[in-house]
């Protein structure tokens, strides 16, 4: 069974942004019951379990019957991380033309519940690139800790936090 990257978007779309759209309500933590998911989906069971499998950001997880996003939801979902203390450099890609604006207002989670970062800036280049020309942002995560930011990691590795101000971003460099 090959890859389905339009199950993996309509995945996406549905888990983190419109259950609604299929019929389907998620429960306080994102999760949804897989077979009910699949009955309101065009797609089978293989390419379900193959998109989650394949998916190359590991967006999602099965787990109990249950399906759910890792992160990146526009809803409120509690997603039960537990705050870690980061490492002292993250990093955020994003397209030169959102520049501007992060240098006047730091990094904002805009309509999603956080601002996601990455551990590895060829990662956040790859991040960054799709939307425009990329700009790697480093970000001086563990001076954020120690001022009382809190991170969370999420279960694909991903590095979630509420904000980043301006005086935590150390320099930008182009991709």
């Amino acid at each position: 069974m090959s890859y389905n990257k339009k199950c993996s978007k309509w995945l996406s779309f549905v888990l983190r942004h419109e259950p609604e759209s299929a019929g389907l309500a998620l429960d306080a933590e994102g999760w949804v019951d897989l077979d009910l998911l699949i009955s309101k989906s065009a797609f089978t069971r293989e390419e379900v379990e193959r998109a989650v499998e394949m998916n190359e950001k590991q967006r999602f997880t099965i787990k109990d019957g249950r399906i759910r996003a890792n992160q990146g939801h526009s809803l409120e979902v509690d997603l039960q991380l537990t705050a870690v203390e980061p490492p002292e450099f993250l990093y955020h890609g994003t397209p030169y033309h959102h520049l501007a604006l992060i240098y006047m207002e730091g990094i904002q989670k805009m309509d999603r519940q956080h601002v996601h970062l990455s551990a590895d800036a060829e990662v956040a280049s790859v991040v960054g690139a799709r939307r425009g020309k990329p700009y790697v942002l480093t970000i001086e995560a563990k001076l954020m800790y120690a001022a009382g930011h809190k991170f969370y990691r999420s279960a694909n590795g991903v590095w979630l936090t509420d904000s980043v101000p301006t005086i935590f971003i150390k320099e930008k460099q182009c991709s």
